[in-house]
């Protein structure tokens, strides 16, 4: 028998969707990495729905992206790329519609084994198990029938919540929280991260300091895209009751989402270091100029529900590390990084001043999570779980 195929489907291609990293740094592209370490060939394959912008993947990476539109326009581009999926087995990611319900869909046509991948609650987004599509007859025809009509959209919340339903048809589910576990099942499968590639002896702290004007000032590294349940509020407040002249927040990349980073910006202006959105190949670099990476998690239903892929990007890079006990966070850390309640600026302050008067004590401790990350939270660990998905299918 030759080499197995994966096709793994992806809801949204574009540069506010999963190609806003170019790939590496993004769920999909880590299992493809991880699955094709253990013998697969993997493409992957998505939409870029009118209105958004392309993105630019690396060159070793098999990507189809399917120009697409809203309902109903959207079933002929569904159509499109159910042709083009030739995989052996497909990868569906996220509970939606436009990638597990089209991967169902394939399974009746071609007879395919589906895995469903769940990396958030989709419904956290909308008021969760609260959420309700109740119109009335006129408001229904408006959604249905207006050019600009809510159902138009292909993640409206309501499909969202059908494509919920399908989980249990999938022929496997992996997740990457224990809360998605708890929610849906399946094979608890954490990120990995390219311990090869953010490893920090390649790369001099004081230089990357230099080259990204940081060399006046004790950094605290965000390298996510700023959103409020992420928690930067507090950490800013943090810094107002510090009020040390040389401590600023860096943040890398800003928001694809909405112009939050900027909200930020106008009130705590004097903190705040934003550096440019970087290619994934540049982040470790980025990352070593940091002294603190802060991942201030508050407890909201969506910070429950993820993995903070940055949080595995300070630890490969030997960073201290100051998060919230919060989801996975303790999980994930162990006894390797400092953790404070959400929402406890108090806290952070005070946590903050501890790190930097104990600099060297936080340093081994930063050492102490990179070998933890080798462990449990590199590709390589990756890849040996999903030995066991594919086993079983």
């Amino acid at each position: 028998m030759g080499t197995q195929k994966i096709s793994l489907l992806v809801s949204d291609l574009s540069q506010s969707g999963v190609g806003r990293w170019g790939g590496g740094a993004v769920r999909p592209f880590l299992l493809s990495q991880a699955l094709k370490k253990i013998g697969y060939d993997v493409e992957i394959v998505g939409f870029v729905f009118e209105g958004h912008a392309a993105a630019t993947f690396s060159s070793d990476l098999s990507v189809v992206s399917i120009a697409a539109q809203p309902y109903p326009n959207f079933l002929a581009n569904a159509k499109q790329l159910l042709d083009r999926i030739d995989g052996d087995i497909i990868y569906a990611y996220k509970t939606k519609l436009t990638s597990l319900g089209l991967a169902l869909l394939q399974k009746l046509r071609r007879g395919r084994p589906v895995i469903a991948d769940i990396d958030d609650w989709e419904m956290s987004w909308h008021g969760g198990d609260h959420w309700r599509y109740r119109p009335n007859l006129r408001q229904f025809a408006k959604d249905i029938l207006k050019s600009d009509g809510a159902l138009r959209n292909p993640d409206h919340p309501l499909y969202l919540h059908w494509a919920e339903q399908l989980v249990p048809r999938a022929d496997g589910v992996t997740v990457h929280t224990e809360a998605m576990q708890k929610r849906f099942g399946g094979v608890y499968i954490p990120n990995g991260k390219d311990t090869a590639l953010f490893d920090p002896d390649c790369y001099d702290p004081n230089a990357s300091r230099d080259r990204y004007g940081l060399s006046d000032y004790r950094i605290l590294m965000f390298p996510g895209a700023p959103r409020p349940y992420k928690g930067l509020e507090d950490v800013l407040t943090a810094l107002d009751k510090l009020n040390e002249a040389d401590l600023r927040l860096v943040i890398v990349g800003g928001s694809p989402y909405d112009d939050y980073d900027n909200q930020l910006i106008e009130k705590w202006g004097r903190w705040i270091i934003k550096l440019p959105k970087a290619a994934y190949q540049t982040m470790p670099e980025i990352v070593s100029a940091a002294h603190t990476i802060v991942i201030p998690q508050r407890n909201d239903p969506a910070a429950t529900a993820q993995f903070p892929l940055k949080l595995t990007d300070g630890m490969a890079m030997a960073k201290p590390i100051l998060s919230t006990r919060v989801g996975d966070v303790p999980k994930i850390l162990g006894d390797t990084g400092y953790l404070v309640e959400p929402s406890a600026p108090d806290q952070l302050a005070e946590k903050i001043r501890w790190i930097f008067q104990n600099f060297e004590e936080a340093t081994q401790q930063g050492r102490r999570a990179r070998a933890r990350c080798m462990e449990y939270y590199s590709v390589d660990a990756m890849s040996n779980l999903l030995i066991g998905v594919m086993a079983n299918l």
